[in-house]
């Protein structure tokens, strides 16, 4: 059995790792149907394991036997690798405040500006969640993982999304999904100016 299904099995049998799971990062895998024909431009297949509460996918890349990179894609036709393996990928979702908004708002993938989002995030995440750290550190803990500081986290979120092309780039019959890196500047949420 592999590390990335030890951790599926895992979260499978343990109903309340699976809800503090899906608080941390809204990973839930009840929800692993994408709802449309997709596939990667290369041919390597895809296997849906998760999904969270906007109808995004969380999705293994290749064949079984290994551990394999994870690709998230979500509603709004965005997709991207966020991970090597299902450890690394659940290391940064779970690390992370709000490791979707840090894409969302990184202007195009520029590191700088994620760093800025995410101390915004992480202001935000305090204020108003302020028990999450604790949820963190149970995921962690159940599954093995290594939660870094939040500057690594960033930095390997931003070097698997960079990794993407060529042969991570998600399409269906709408074609090609855009990348994950978005456009916006923190500037753009108007409680953080």
């Amino acid at each position: 059995m592999t590390r990335d299904e030890a951790i599926l099995d895992s979260i499978r049998r343990d109903f309340g790792l699976a809800e503090v799971l899906w608080r941390v990062c809204e990973f839930d895998l009840s929800r692993s149907d994408p709802g449309e024909h997709i596939r990667l431009s290369s041919g390597i297949a895809l296997e849906g394991i998760a999904g969270d509460y906007t109808g995004g996918t969380f999705f293994l890349c290749g064949e079984g036997g290994k551990d394999r990179p994870v690709l998230y894609a979500s509603s709004e036709g965005q997709a991207g690798l966020i991970g090597s393996s299902l450890a690394e990928a659940l290391e940064i979702t779970v690390g992370l405040p709000s490791w979707w908004d840090c894409l969302k708002f990184s202007g195009s993938g520029d590191l700088t500006v994620m760093r800025t989002t995410v101390d915004h995030l992480r202001y935000d995440e305090l204020a108003n969640e302020p028990e999450t750290d604790a949820d963190r550190v149970t995921v962690a803990r159940a599954l093995g993982l290594e939660l870094g500081a939040v500057p690594s986290l960033l930095a390997r979120l931003h070097a698997a999304v960079s990794a993407t092309v060529p042969d991570f780039v998600l399409t269906s019959d709408a074609g090609e999904y855009e990348s994950l890196f978005g456009p916006w500047l923190p500037s753009r949420n108007p409680a953080w100016r």
